[in-house]
């Protein structure tokens, strides 16, 4: 009897965390196709066996191959992770061939200049394009090693975010539907910037009860704004809102917690930047979401803290003193 073909889904991005969504969808029993922007570094990838750059010491399953030709890796796919960062979103879907292959964005943010959140980006990019957001508290190289997790697949299309959930979820990486889109972009967004000034009071040595209360009115911030924009409340405090502040705000492997550390401890931005391999999303964030928020007429202090931290127009002190001598209220 001829073995039924393997079900296919293209991985769009192959940075850490679409390396690692490359082997957890392998791990889901598909097959993959890893597509790397750059023809040297899939080559290089295939070289290694693994994704040396991003996930050192993690080998690529034999079900993922590897391409820097887009058409190829879209063909035949179910659907397609997107999986890069919101600055380079647009561009990079611009460059991708015409397909009616359903696309699933792996990204957190908002894109400066426009204010988009990720799917605001894809709509006016494809507009007719079947789309859903994933998100939720997963570091890359954990989800890569198979450790336990969870994640929503929010969307509209409740086929389409189905498909996404049975297609990649395992025993150990359990994915939610949700149909509230907006909450989980605006979760993974906000977190990110939240997650730097955690790292600053953590840096300045401001102590845990500073972090607590200050990740507390953070995720307040984060509800507020999910609300103005459409979402629900309850989105803020499942895995894609509180979830996944409480991972990026206290997990030592946070990019953005970490950076912000760094700054509170005398660090210049570009410095800090200058040394990372990865993107801490919440830098290019801060200053969109800020805007995104004052148009709705939300007010967002930490948020606005950070954004004027990195631009250089506040120090920690100052910042965190903005921050203490604002009137006080009930909660």
């Amino acid at each position: 009897m001829p073995q039924r073909a393997r079900r296919r889904i293209a991985v769009l991005g192959a940075g850490a965390w679409g390396t690692a969504l490359a082997l957890q969808a392998a791990r889901a029993g598909n097959a993959v196709s890893l597509w790397a922007r750059n023809p040297d570094r899939a080559a290089a990838i295939v070289e290694a066996g693994e994704n040396a750059r991003y996930l050192p010491g993690v080998p690529l399953s034999p079900a993922i191959t590897v391409t820097a030709d887009a058409a190829a890796a879209l063909s035949e796919a179910l659907f397609a992770l997107l999986v890069v960062p919101v600055q380079h979103l647009r561009e990079v879907v611009a460059t991708l061939p015409d397909s009616t292959c359903p696309l699933v964005v792996c990204a957190k943010g908002v894109e400066r200049g426009t204010l988009c959140l990720p799917l605001e980006i894809l709509h006016q990019s494809r507009p007719h394009t079947p789309a859903a957001v994933l998100s939720g508290p997963n570091f890359a190289h954990e989800v890569a090693r198979g450790l336990p997790a969870a994640a929503v697949v929010a969307s509209r299309d409740a086929g389409l975010r189905g498909l996404a959930a049975d297609l990649l979820g395992t025993a150990g990486f359990r994915l939610y539907g949700g149909d509230d889109p907006m909450g989980v972009q605006v979760g993974g967004a906000a977190k990110n910037v939240i997650a730097i000034a955690a790292g600053a009071v953590i840096g300045a040595g401001l102590g845990e009860n500073a972090r607590a209360a200050l990740v507390t009115r953070g995720l307040a911030e984060l509800s507020r704004l999910t609300v103005a924009l459409g979402g629900r409340a309850e989105t803020a405090a499942g895995l894609s809102g509180l979830g996944d502040l409480l991972l990026t705000t206290t997990g030592p492997g946070s990019r953005n917690t970490s950076l912000g550390m760094e700054l509170a401890r005398g660090a210049p931005l570009e410095t800090v930047l200058a040394g990372r391999v990865g993107v801490a999303e919440g830098v290019e964030t801060a200053p969109a979401l800020v805007a995104r928020a004052t148009k709705a007429r939300i007010e967002l202090p930490i948020c606005a803290a950070v954004a004027d931290l990195l631009a250089g127009d506040l120090t920690i002190g100052e910042a965190m003193g903005r921050l203490l001598a604002r009137p006080r209220r009930d909660e």
